[in-house]
């Protein structure tokens, strides 16, 4: 890297933030002001600074690229899946990015019709992405959402798939979600808060009429809930749901009677969380009801829905985390996890012979997928591990037999699954709790503390990162890495405790195990402090600011992907997107206690002069989820605080918001650069 290259750095303008006595001094306030040239100005030369500084890697990315595409089947397609007498699919061509949906009408030899190909509608767009498709009952009508910027605004649109037809009505401010009431005429969605984003709206539009005519049926005033609208796999009911973190309540319509009033199955009370599902006569809900933290099975009549008639189905076990349940005609399916692994319990309803699907190893993930037929004995579920591609199999309840529709096919005629040695290590945090890691690295690596390790965690929400398989990440591996997930509290990998334990006032356990597991794998020899690696995104990015301040020493380099920084700040401003429903998970700064709390941890306030590891930071200039502002005052304050030399990086994408690029592989050329960020600090290039 040449001598002359000069980072930029950010102008000063102090800005005095005052809440309950305390004052912070903010110098890089003034960047959240997106429309400033002077924001964009800075924001381009940190680009022009990245770029030249690893000028000499681009070669390099170019050719993680090409080998990370080369791993890809182009012209792939997704498993087909019958749903009302057609089949759906989902498949891509060689050498196009965007998806093309396609269904056939009672057999798989039926004539192929193609509801939507996307390469040609995102014609022209920077940023493409649709969502929500969703089917009328008579199978004539799609109602589907576009997105043009990546700030998750959907515009809805009507499509007759009997003439090709796109109706002219466009329902703007929208999730993207809707559903069709079972009169195959009048379509329920949700509309968004145009400043906040939050989806507090569900509206009913008749076919045929001007969207200005919609009828609102809903309205969530409350901003720390979020409502949808959804149909019941049964058919006979449209449900209205509001979630916040901590509660949830439904109310449920016959969906044949979509001008009827809809009634509250029931009423919201703080901390109460139920899901339910519709079966026969009666409805089963998972909940944590009667401090059935790690949740319980009960179930209820249709014609008395309140919780006083709720009757256990399934009670509740402390060391089990019911995860949830998939309906059938014959067959109740429950999603479980205990020892931080999934389980798939198949129950008959005539109570007999109830039996668990069998996994042999420990570093694998486990779900049922796509399971929109009620009335089938087939069961279709996901399994991939550590070293094993994701595989889609049918799974025959009755008789037990299983069928692999389709392993992922890893291209390139270098990939053998035996070649790598998967784990499961576990641990000991701070306080003495137990934190597992799963581990994948290619077989013949020593454990001398000289291999590059990169670890990985999110670490909130109660999000659980499950071991998966990444055709990418041979990259990384087929040059010796070793790769890890710690599955840190915040997370639900070991049940509800383990989230209850790493969100608001014990949120510094996120943090502190995560820096536990880094001095476990040093101490363990599968890396040192010289070669270790950590990586995290949005709130594992808030995660990775964390412990760049707690312990720099431990980590080489560090991945931080559209990172959550500023978190006393951007919780105090209830006008960004997001920030009132999160009360929940970090706490109310409006209220000291937590305030002083968040203060301790965040990464922008706790920034101070020492030495920093090598930082790749990114993020997106349309992110709705983290402002790009966050980071890029992180690292403006970075800058003029660290006091070593090693790189720092702030690498913003100009068009796209928090997810990245929308092209299939454009997301790969992200993914280039911060392989090529980590290979280089190890000077590793094949």
């Amino acid at each position: 890297m040449s001598d002359k290259l000069q980072p930029p750095v950010a102008k000063i303008v102090p800005k005095t933030l005052e809440k309950h006595g305390d004052k912070r001094i903010d110098n890089y306030y003034w960047l959240n002001e997106r429309e400033n040239p002077e924001v964009i100005d800075y924001l381009n030369k940190e680009n022009e600074y990245y770029q030249k500084s690893t000028a000499h890697t681009k070669q390099f990315q170019d050719e993680l690229f090409l080998e990370m595409k080369g791993r890809i089947k182009e012209d792939d397609s997704s498993v087909p899946y019958l749903y009302n007498g057609y089949y759906y699919i989902t498949r891509f061509e060689k050498g196009k990015d965007y998806p093309i949906y396609s269904r056939k009408k009672g057999s798989l030899d039926a004539k192929e019709e193609i509801m939507f190909d996307c390469n040609e509608m995102a014609k022209g767009h920077a940023y493409f992405n649709l969502s929500g498709l969703n089917v009328s009952e008579d199978n004539k009508w799609v109602a589907f959402g576009v997105d043009l910027v990546s700030r998750r605004q959907y515009t809805i649109q009507i499509k007759n798939l009997e003439t090709g037809e796109i109706l002219p009505v466009k329902i703007e401010n929208t999730s993207g979600g809707s559903t069709w009431a079972g009169d195959n005429k009048t379509l329920f969605y949700t509309r968004n808060d145009q400043q906040t984003l939050r989806s507090d709206k569900i509206y009913k539009h008749s076919l045929g009429t001007e969207s200005s005519a919609d009828i609102l049926v809903f309205h969530e005033k409350d901003d720390t809930f979020n409502t949808f609208v959804y149909k019941e796999k049964s058919k006979k009911y449209l449900v209205i749901g509001s979630s916040s973190t901590l509660t949830s309540e439904y109310q449920i319509l016959e969906s044949k009677n979509p001008n009827g009033e809809f009634r509250v199955f029931q009423k919201r009370t703080r901390g109460l969380e139920y899901s339910i599902s519709h079966y026969g006569d009666s409805f089963y809900i998972v909940t944590n009801k009667d401090k059935a933290t790690n949740f319980k099975l009960m179930k209820t009549p249709e014609t008395a829905t309140a919780a006083e008639n709720w009757n256990d189905l399934i009670g509740h076990r402390k060391d089990v985390l019911l995860e949830g349940i998939e309906i059938f005609k014959d067959y109740l399916v429950v999603e479980e996890r205990s020892n931080g692994l999934n389980k798939i319990r198949i129950m008959p309803w005539n109570g007999k012979g109830e039996y668990y699907l069998p996994f042999a190893i420990e570093t694998y993930t486990a779900y049922t997928t796509t399971n929109v037929d009620f009335d089938t004995e087939i069961l279709r579920y996901g399994y991939q591990s550590m070293a094993t591609p994701s595989s889609v199999i049918d799974f025959n309840m009755r008789t037990q037999e299983k069928k692999v529709l389709k392993e992922q096919e890893v291209l390139g005629g270098k990939f053998d699954k035996n070649n790598y040695i998967e784990e499961r290590i576990w641990a000991t945090a701070t306080d003495g709790t137990k934190v597992p890691i799963s581990i994948v690295y290619r077989k013949g690596i020593k454990k001398d503390g000289k291999n590059p390790l990169l670890l990985y965690a999110y670490g909130s929400y109660g999000a659980t990162m499950d071991p998966y398989f990444s055709s990418t990440r041979l990259s990384l591996l087929d040059r010796g890495f070793i790769y890890a997930i710690a599955h840190i509290r915040g997370g639900e990998d070991l049940g509800r405790e383990w989230y209850e334990n790493g969100k608001l006032l014990k949120k510094i356990n996120t943090f502190t195990d995560f820096i536990d597991c880094s001095k476990f794998v040093i101490a363990e020899k599968y890396t040192s402090a010289a070669h270790l690696y950590a990586e995290g995104g949005s709130a594992g990015g808030l995660l990775m600011g964390a412990i760049v301040n707690m312990a720099p020493e431990l980590y080489n380099g560090v991945i931080a992907q559209v990172p959550f920084v500023d978190v006393v700040t951007t919780m105090l401003d209830d006008t960004i997107p997001l920030t009132t429903g999160e009360y929940d998970e970090w706490g109310n700064p409006n209220e000291k206690v937590y305030y002083d709390y968040m203060l301790s941890y965040s990464p922008y306030d706790q920034v101070k002069k020492q030495d920093y590891p090598n930082m790749y930071v990114s993020t997106g200039l349309h992110d709705s989820q983290v402002q790009y502002f966050e980071p890029a005052k992180w690292v403006a304050k970075l800058r003029v605080m660290k006091t070593n030399d090693k790189q720092l990086f702030l690498d913003t994408n100009m068009d796209a918001g928090h997810g990245g690029a929308s092209g299939r592989f454009e997301a790969l050329k992200e993914l280039a650069k911060e392989f090529a960020f980590l290979l280089d600090l190890e000077k590793i290039k094949k």
